[in-house]
């Protein structure tokens, strides 16, 4: 089980911070403005830096992670939980987020359907979920780029149990209680991640 969120005591590696803009790319083409909205960030990081850009825009930010940056705490949109998911998704109330992030989590999680169960409970009819995850020809990749050039942290790749295409990826989401009509799945960052987007 984790004990600490990535970037809580590394420096972010080039590729960590290509992957990073990327993902942020890819989710503001999907969901271009926050304004007014309750929105989430599950497995945000030590420093939540998707939520640190558009926290003058939503109405209220929930954090979700093993660890979070002292001063998210003292944020007055803020509501920071430390902890694993899914348990950590049991303090929020049903039907209650807009927008939920859930961006490279799925894969070191080991109850990936019971998170997505939890998170389909807390999103909002009408609200929207965004999913990215490593794919089966990212983890070539990613192990290339830790464990052979170092340059990305090997523990984060250590962690993972599993790899998501969107054949993968869709059932899950269909368990979890997604209709099929609402979601919509492909890869990107070059065929290296699949991604969701799925409206409850």
């Amino acid at each position: 089980m984790r004990s600490q969120a990535f970037g809580q005591n590394h420096q972010l590696s080039p590729v960590d911070k290509l992957g990073i803009w990327l993902s942020q790319r890819k989710i503001r083409s999907l969901i271009p403005s926050y304004r007014d909205l309750a929105i989430a960030d599950l497995g945000c990081g030590y420093n939540a830096l998707l939520v640190r850009q558009v926290l003058g825009d939503v109405r209220q930010a929930v954090l979700v992670d093993v660890a979070l940056a002292p001063d998210l705490k003292t944020e007055q949109k803020v509501n920071a939980i430390e902890g694993t998911m899914p348990d950590a998704l049991r303090v929020i109330s049903d039907a209650s987020l807009d927008v939920i992030v859930c961006n490279n989590v799925l894969e070191h999680l080991w109850e990936p359907l019971a998170t997505l169960r939890e998170i389909h409970r807390i999103l909002a009819p009408g609200g929207s979920l965004f999913v990215n995850v490593p794919s089966w020809r990212g983890k070539w990749f990613l192990e290339f780029s830790a464990f052979r050039l170092g340059l990305s942290p090997a523990v984060e790749m250590n962690d993972h149990k599993m790899y998501y295409d969107p054949r993968d990826l869709w059932p899950l989401l269909v368990r979890a209680g997604f209709l099929p009509q609402r979601i919509r799945t492909g890869f990107q960052k070059f065929g290296l991640n699949t991604f969701a987007i799925c409206k409850a």
